[in-house]
């Protein structure tokens, strides 16, 4: 059963932290998600165009989101890198009208008007080309790069002004492999934008079927995958090169009518799971159905819903370049702020350091 898009309910992420498996930093000595699977997955999901295009809602929010941030950066733009494109999400944000309207000083024109090229790269070609032939390609220049595989970019080195990911790199292997290659990519004083999904993302259905498998099958298999932590997400930018880095999350909260709607739109999407050691098999309908009750029972909204939570880890992240902003050197304030906070001494006045 496919929804109408729903409306967004934000959370505070900084209120609800919990603990999961998440992996390590550093190159994995494994692979962890199964490439080819994924690939798979995204293709059979693309070729039902209609029902693929009834959940985008998600992927288009937080491309938006994503692309909101360009605004505070007052560049243009000769070559962009969308890497993971899916569906070209990113594309159709940057070519929405208007895309700062609720701001004291609103932006009327596109962001694509700052963009003279676009480069789309993604792996599934049928993902890929599913919108081409929608109205936003004649408003943005957009060239569609099919990848044997997001994880090694085909790309010189200082090729791109910019670099931007939206709802891909939760499905990469060597995550800090792929972040030193965006940065190689980049031009000199050049910026990455990413948003990934992160560790508290869906904690309610992971929650729920390990409670349900435990209680039908007497133990705990996989069904969801891991995430990276945001924690994690700052010393990985850093390793990788960049400069300037700024980590946040937001919490993005969709309410379903039960696990079934749920998981039927991940399907849809090709978000489901794809770890290598997943359990083999669908679900059983004995575990589904404790796993409705249980996630009613202890996550479910007043009205029967059940809400599902997507945890959204932006990072941005600037190539080092000459003549670039450098912080300051630890210990060189003039004032502690620790002091400030408390009340000791006031505040310096901006630009006051040693």
């Amino acid at each position: 059963m496919i929804r109408k898009p729903p409306l967004f309910r934000l959370r505070p992420a900084a209120l609800h932290v919990r603990g999961y498996a998440v992996q390590t930093p550093g190159a994995p000595t494994l692979q962890v998600f199964d490439r080819h699977t994924k690939w798979q997955q995204k293709e059979r999901a693309a070729q039902d165009v209609e029902t693929s295009r009834k959940v985008d809602y998600l992927r288009d929010e937080v491309a938006f989101r994503l692309c909101e941030r360009l605004l505070d950066i007052n560049r243009n733009y000769d070559k962009v890198l969308d890497l993971g494109a899916n569906a070209c999400h990113i594309a159709k944000a940057l070519t929405r009208p208007n895309p700062d309207a609720d701001s004291l000083r609103p932006v009327s024109e596109p962001i694509a008007a700052r963009i003279k090229h676009l480069v789309a790269a993604e792996s599934s070609a049928s993902m890929l080309y599913r919108d081409d032939s929608l109205p936003f390609n004649s408003e943005i220049s957009i060239t569609r790069d099919v990848l044997q595989d997001e994880e090694s970019l085909p790309y010189p080195a200082n090729t791109f002004d910019a670099v931007l990911s939206a709802s891909s790199l939760h499905w990469i292997n060597d995550l800090p492999s792929v972040l030193t290659q965006i940065n190689h990519v980049l031009k000199p004083d050049a910026p990455f934008l990413g948003v990934m999904f992160g560790g508290d993302t869906l904690f309610e259905l992971r929650t729920s079927l390990q409670l349900a498998s435990l209680d039908r099958l007497g133990g705990i298999s996989t069904h969801t995958s891991p995430l990276a932590d945001v924690r994690d997400i700052g010393g990985l930018l850093q390793r990788a090169g960049f400069r300037l880095l700024t980590v946040d999350v937001d919490d993005l909260v969709v309410d379903f009518p039960d696990v079934y709607a749920l998981m039927e739109e991940l399907q849809a999407m090709g978000e489901q799971n794809a770890v290598r050691m997943r359990s083999g098999g669908p679900l059983s309908r004995d575990v589904l159905l404790a796993a409705d009750g249980i996630y009613k029972e202890m996550h479910g909204n007043e009205d029967g819903s059940i809400p599902a939570t997507f945890r959204l880890i932006y990072m941005i992240g600037w190539k080092e370049g000459e003549g670039q902003q450098r912080p300051l050197e630890r210990g060189s304030g003039m004032v502690s702020i620790k002091d400030v906070l408390e009340g000791k001494t006031a505040a310096p006045k901006g630009g006051e350091r040693k």
